[in-house]
């Protein structure tokens, strides 16, 4: 399978919303480029519009607390976090449509500092939401101890009341538009929310997500990982059991494959070793399978980062597509 490049042969049209007009031509300086040439992100830094739209961030509601029916019991009374990054005003005179910026690790943050990703989508018109749930490095030893054995459950519901508390609180974000990309278990998490809250988000992008942790046991230079992820102790003499397998699929997005009706943008690298890619086409063979929108993006050089400069900019790019198309 070859490397997809045919972002170049959508149409301008449809990376905009209808009736707008102002911020064509950043748009098209940032995106649309002829077929010879290389993706160009000179223009990522500056004002997509001639009257140079600031930014403007802020962090949600301080900490965000769970409600007791979500709790810890184990670890209870743990607050977490996130950051809104918008424009200052809103580029096409509408409500800004929402992007959820979700990190992998799982163990990891967005801290308040400087994120292409985000930057350019906010110039592009996006707010970003960034979300630091529980398990995220920075809260204390008892927040990362309280994922364990919650992936696929504590990890999301806090993804969906951190975007619940945004929308409560900033009247600007369009709850109708809300989309969510991430990589790796930020992957893992976006196919998640777009199973689990299937008519909530309008549109999904996944970078090397893990789907099936079942399927992913041996194939992985972390192996422990699955095991310790589920709420099972790890040796490297131990056996996989059937009910270790049932633990990692039943707490996979796959399981909730079925109800995804968001469509789904796929990039994987194809010498990942982290995240082998059959995890990515797993999912998309059952998306296909039931004629949902689901489009695959193959890096065949590329490992689990995607970090390779003119890749990043095919994923930034293919995004950003996909999240106009969709919205």
């Amino acid at each position: 399978m070859r490397m997809l490049k045919d972002f170049y042969d959508v149409p301008l049209a449809l990376m905009r919303p209808s009736g707008e007009t102002e911020a064509t031509a950043g748009l098209e300086r940032l995106i649309h480029h002829e077929p010879e040439l290389k993706p160009n992100l000179e223009d990522l830094g500056k004002p997509v519009t001639s009257r140079g739209h600031g930014i403007s961030w802020r962090i949600v509601s301080e900490h965000v607390t769970p409600p007791s029916e979500e709790d810890n019991t184990h670890y209870s009374g743990l607050d977490f976090g996130a950051v809104l990054v918008k424009p200052s005003h809103s580029l096409y005179d509408a409500k800004i449509p929402l992007v959820v910026f979700i990190h992998g690790g799982p163990h990891s943050q967005f801290p308040a500092e400087w994120n292409s990703t985000t930057a350019g989508l906010a110039k592009l018109g996006f707010a970003v939401l960034m979300v630091n749930y529980r398990g995220s490095t920075g809260f204390g030893q008892d927040s990362i101890l309280s994922l364990i054995g919650q992936i696929g459950s504590q990890d999301v519901k806090d993804v969906q009341r951190a975007v619940l508390t945004a929308l409560q609180g900033d009247l600007a974000l369009d709850p109708k538009r809300l989309a969510v990309i991430g990589g790796s278990h930020g992957g893992f998490l976006s196919c998640h929310l777009v199973g689990q809250y299937p008519e909530f988000y309008r549109v999904c992008a996944a970078r090397n997500p893990v789907i099936n942790a079942a399927t992913l046991l041996g194939t992985s230079d972390i192996v422990d990982w699955r095991y310790t992820s589920v709420g099972f102790q790890y040796s490297y003499d131990q056996i996989p059991t059937a009910e270790a397998l049932a633990a990692m699929l039943e707490k996979s997005p796959i399981t909730h494959a079925a109800q995804i009706k968001a469509p789904v943008l796929l990039m994987l690298g194809g010498r990942d070793r982290r995240v082998s890619p059959h995890q990515g086409l797993e999912l998309y063979k059952a998306l296909k399978s039931r004629a949902s929108p689901v489009r695959l993006l193959w890096f065949a050089e590329d490992g689990h980062s995607l970090s390779r400069v003119d890749t990043q900019a095919n994923c930034f790019l293919n995004i950003v597509l996909w999240l106009n198309q969709h919205l």
